[in-house]
């Protein structure tokens, strides 16, 4: 493939951000060191988290292209920028749960490490000026966010996406917990996997120790992030 390189700046986000190349149907997403949690309330650093999120994303999306999963991932760049279709973000946040953790057993008052007999999916409107409120799929269909075929195929890639990285994070000794999704459209409609599958999207567990090694140690102060960001990764190499 051609060099492609970093043209005008169209997106910054609270984790990345997003230039056009010299191809129309191309993006180039640059991963930050940035992080934030609770709708921005608290942000800091998470030192090394974008060459790590960057590596560990681009090792999973093509993990999933041999599964049958499409995604909007072309080449890996650099250490920080990736090569990726350029998608419109369909705007629903996809949560797919294994265990009971976080906002579910707040929620619902359960405690956390609770495993469930089957994954549970569940949807919200990706708007910060909402704070992604929690939503439906018909709600999804009458607020004109996504087509009725569009949820199915996106329900259908979510499932699959889950099986298929809990047996992969279960051969590292990880327990998959929960994980957000994103998905776009190409422009000629196709529904691909967009944004990113890291420890910032992801809770990931020891299996034997129940150990968080995700963005949890820095939402809760627990210190140890950039070591647990790095663990991971490490794992995930081995």
């Amino acid at each position: 493939m051609a060099i492609m390189t970093k043209g005008k700046l169209i997106y910054e986000g609270k984790a990345k951000k997003v230039y056009e190349t010299d191809d129309n149907e191309l993006v180039i997403v640059s991963y930050k060191d940035d992080a934030t949690a609770f709708d921005g309330l608290k942000k800091g650093t998470i030192a090394g988290k974008g060459v790590i999120n960057n590596k560990m994303s681009n090792i999973l999306m093509t993990h999933l292209e041999k599964c049958g999963i499409p995604t909007h991932f072309v080449e890996e760049l650099s250490d920080r920028d990736t090569l990726v279709k350029r998608v419109k973000i369909v705007p629903l946040e996809v949560i797919v749960r294994n265990v009971s953790a976080g906002s579910f057993s707040k929620k619902y008052g359960v405690p956390e490490g609770i495993p469930f007999e089957e994954p549970t999916i569940e949807f919200s409107y990706k708007n910060d000026e909402l704070h992604d409120p929690l939503l439906n799929e018909y709600h999804a269909i009458a607020l004109k966010l996504a087509e009725k075929d569009e949820i199915e195929t996106i329900k259908e890639y979510s499932f699959k996406i889950n099986a298929e990285l809990k047996k992969l994070w279960k051969t590292h000794g990880i327990t998959l917990v929960d994980f957000k999704l994103e998905f776009g459209r190409l422009p000629d409609g196709k529904i691909v996997l967009a944004d990113e599958i890291s420890p910032d999207t992801c809770r990931l567990w020891d299996s034997k120790t129940s150990k968080k090694l995700d963005k949890d140690r820095f939402r809760r102060d627990l210190g140890g992030v950039e070591d647990a960001y790095i663990e991971i990764m490490k794992r995930l190499c081995e």
